[in-house]
């Protein structure tokens, strides 16, 4: 037995794969391969926020009152940024997502990127449990996958020598 999750349910649902036929078995590994990529991918793209909001928190050090009127690069996009003067050091401006920016002082904004990458890190989490869980019923569908290869060629090799 082994279960695994329905589309667009978020409970399990049991599938006796002994039940299954070799096709039924192959496209219900081959949906298993593709959920296992697409999580993969998930906690890349989780990964990747996760490095950004740290950085984000990080860069928050270089923000004191002594860097004040200080030449610094200001990012327009991940790869374009524009000279500008460092003003008021106390204050910082966020961006929170859609295109939305808050302006926050430096210990809110610390905070703030504490916070995502908690969450991000509890997401991953959630993610690699349920990749776990999935590459489990692959292997266990693989498994009675092999069985039923086994069994189907000691037939075939059965019927060879008995009609011989």
């Amino acid at each position: 037995m082994a279960s695994s999750t329905g589309a667009g349910k978020n409970k399990m649902q049991a599938i006796d794969l002994t039940k299954l036929n070799l096709m039924q078995l192959t496209q219900f590994k081959n949906q298993l391969d593709q959920d296992l990529q697409f999580y993969q991918e998930s906690i890349q793209n989780l990964k990747h926020a996760q490095s950004k909001f740290q950085e984000s928190g990080e860069a928050l050090t270089k923000c004191s009152p002594g860097n004040a009127d200080k030449d610094i690069l200001v990012p327009l996009t991940g790869s374009m940024y524009v000279p500008g003067k460092l003003k008021d050091p106390e204050k910082v401006v966020v961006d929170v997502g859609t295109g939305y920016y808050v302006e926050k002082d430096i210990p809110n904004a610390k905070e703030y990127f504490t916070k995502k990458v908690k969450y991000v890190t509890e997401q991953m989490e959630k993610v690699q449990a349920i990749g776990s869980e999935k590459n489990r019923v692959r292997d266990a569908v693989m498994d009675v996958m092999e069985i039923k290869l086994q069994q189907q060629f000691s037939q075939q090799k059965a019927g060879q020598t008995a009609s011989a």
